[in-house]
């Protein structure tokens, strides 16, 4: 059954990983998908592939670091499909390391895409998603409910996701806009390989031995993969997911030990 059939979705960072996950999962629940990245190629490939197993998709290429860019991608979508029902703000990449080593670019770039392309792309949609009693599903991260040393830009960037989450959940709730998150732990995307070859690295170990110490280490039940979030993220925006509002839900293998 095609639960989201007639609804249009926008998916940010969509061209890999979770973002492509998502993007496949919606579409095949009968939403529009509308997808953008910042590399033509890779999305142009996205909307063949959903298209060819019978979806509707439709991409622009943008840097939504860029404060006129969010703007246009939902103009696209309205100019493209008509209506609004679905904003999943995914896009967002920090740089890690050290915190004495990371400069003032790398902190204003850390918050340009994921928090600052995020607040302008709901504030440009929130009209629609209004009119629609549509949804808005930020992907923050783990790391903003457990802080870690060597993840200080990131672990800030979803802190302010989750604050933001909530505070525009409280004003859906007036303008009928459903507004949640998800929290991903590790997840596999090119991301993680690159983590993981850090490891094997330093420790002279394979590729097998280095998800074993990855999974030892943050004690955790396995390695995600880009579908596990899918499947949640289409729950959420879907018909059974609607009472939950301003809800932050770690899907994350264990790794958030906090209450």
């Amino acid at each position: 059954m095609q639960k989201l059939k007639g609804k249009v979705a926008i998916i940010t960072g969509s061209s890999r990983g979770i973002g492509r996950a998502i993007a496949e999962r919606l579409a095949r629940g009968g939403a529009s998908v509308v997808l953008s990245s910042r590399t033509k190629t890779a999305l142009d490939e996205v909307v063949r592939e959903i298209q060819v197993q019978g979806g509707s998709a439709s991409a622009i290429a943008l840097d939504l670091r860029l404060p006129d860019a969010p703007a246009r991608l939902a103009e696209f979508a309205l100019k493209t499909y008509d209506r609004i029902d679905i904003v999943v703000n995914n896009a967002g990449a920090t740089k890690r390391g050290e915190f004495a080593q990371l400069s003032d670019e790398d902190w204003a770039d850390g918050f340009a895409l994921k928090f600052f392309g995020a607040v302008r792309l709901i504030r440009a949609a929130w009209p629609s998603l209004k009119a629609s009693s549509g949804s808005v599903l930020n992907i923050s991260g783990a790391g903003g409910r457990t802080p870690g040393a060597a993840f200080t830009i990131g672990g800030s960037v979803n802190a302010a996701l989750l604050s933001l989450t909530k505070a525009l959940a409280e004003l859906g709730i007036r303008d009928g806009v459903q507004v949640n998150t998800i929290n991903p732990g590790t997840v596999r995307t090119g991301r993680l390989q690159l983590r993981l070859a850090e490891i094997m690295k330093q420790k002279g170990i394979d590729l097998l031995e280095a998800e074993k110490e990855f999974i030892r280490s943050p004690s955790i039940t396995r390695i995600g993969e880009p579908e596990d979030i899918a499947g949640l993220a289409a729950f959420i925006v879907g018909p059974e997911g609607r009472f939950l509002q301003g809800a932050l839900i770690d899907m994350d293998g264990g790794s958030t030990k906090t209450i």
